[in-house]
């Protein structure tokens, strides 16, 4: 017998505050029925398992093993300064001058997260 993914599980010290940022990152609603004070909510993928943020006591200390990896439907350029705008900020950028790479952020409770190349870009330069 096998297993499947149920959820991407993020562990944070506010649940709803970090939900709805991160809602606001992908454009993708919280779940109807998630409110502020909730100890966890959920934001559904349209492919995929949903994002489920878990409120835990301790806060995060040292790079997370597993992370999100985004690829923007506009330039990564765009999406990197839009991220910065909602609060994230830049943990390692690895953009090359050839316009190849990534930049590494973290949200505001210090997960970290990529941003990747976008479609587009990386079918002009492959």
């Amino acid at each position: 017998m096998t297993s499947e993914i149920h959820s991407f599980t993020i562990d944070c010290s506010n649940a709803y505050e970090l939900g709805t940022w991160w809602s606001e990152v992908l454009d993708k609603p919280l779940a109807d029925d998630d409110h502020p004070g909730d100890p966890e909510v959920l934001i559904a993928m349209p492919a995929g398992p949903p994002l489920l943020f878990i409120e835990v006591p301790e806060r995060k200390t040292v790079k997370n093993r597993l992370h999100l990896d985004l690829q923007p439907l506009v330039p990564r350029d765009q999406e990197v300064e839009r991220v910065l705008a909602l609060g994230a900020t830049v943990v390692d950028d690895q953009r090359k001058p050839d316009g190849t790479g990534w930049v590494v952020m973290a949200d505001p409770e210090g997960n970290e997260f990529c941003i990747l190349r976008s479609a587009a870009e990386r079918a002009a330069t492959s």
